[in-house]
């Protein structure tokens, strides 16, 4: 358990970079659309496959360090453990509810991964990443109400 909280941490400090390169595609569509006159299309593909690979992780980040809104109620000390019985609430709202868009949206994703599913307007190939940041988002999701409810648990043993 504990190795696998490591790899999230890390997994999910890594994807704070994905920020800079998608603020560096935004910036750059408008002079590759008025200097350039090319190229700011694929600016944009790669900027919505960044952006959905960020808020993908981002959720679970900011969930996790306080800074989101989340079940677990109004900001607290981030030292301080959430009551079991509120991890375990959260586990039961946020559980069905990934899992049941988990299982929804496996078709697509499955469809979109197997043809690499383009962008429709530019061809570009990748929109099926945006499919896979949707899976990526509900799993870490799950996973970290999982985590929290262990947690909770071994706390009060």
């Amino acid at each position: 358990m504990r190795r696998c909280h490591g790899f999230v941490n890390r997994m999910l400090r890594a994807a704070s970079t994905l920020v800079l390169p998608l603020a560096w595609l935004l910036f750059a569509q408008w002079p590759l659309r008025e200097w350039v006159q090319a190229g700011s299309a694929q600016a944009n593909d790669l900027g919505q496959i960044l952006f959905a690979l960020y808020v993908a992780v981002a959720i679970t980040a900011a969930s996790r360090a306080g800074t989101h809104l989340a079940a677990l109620g109004p900001a607290r000390n981030p030292a301080a453990r959430a009551p079991a019985w509120r991890s375990a609430l959260l586990l039961a709202c946020v559980g069905p509810w990934a899992l049941f868009l988990l299982w929804v949206s496996a078709p697509s994703i499955a469809s979109s991964l197997a043809g690499l599913e383009k962008f429709g307007e530019t061809l570009t190939p990748g929109y099926f990443v945006i499919k896979l940041a949707l899976a990526l988002l509900l799993l870490l999701v799950l996973l970290d109400a999982v985590a929290a409810c262990l947690r909770a648990g071994r706390d009060r043993s």
